[in-house]
């Protein structure tokens, strides 16, 4: 039997600005710091480690109400 491989979700980083910078985390462990404008979107990826930042209370907030 083939076992189907278990894949984490993204990490979701809620923000309360379109501007956001990200470094991976974790120190020397964590990738250049990049920067990224959401633009007309509530949400963008990092290239490098594809976390998730996601405008608080915009339509992708999971939290929204």
């Amino acid at each position: 039997m083939t076992q189907t491989p278990s894949y984490q979700s993204p990490e979701i980083v809620r923000v309360e600005t379109r501007q956001v910078s990200c470094d991976g985390g974790g120190g020397a462990l964590g990738h250049p710091r990049v920067w990224y404008e959401m633009g007309d979107e509530d949400m963008v990826e990092c290239k490098y480690c594809d976390r998730r930042f996601v405008l608080s209370g915009g339509a992708d907030d999971p939290e929204r109400v």
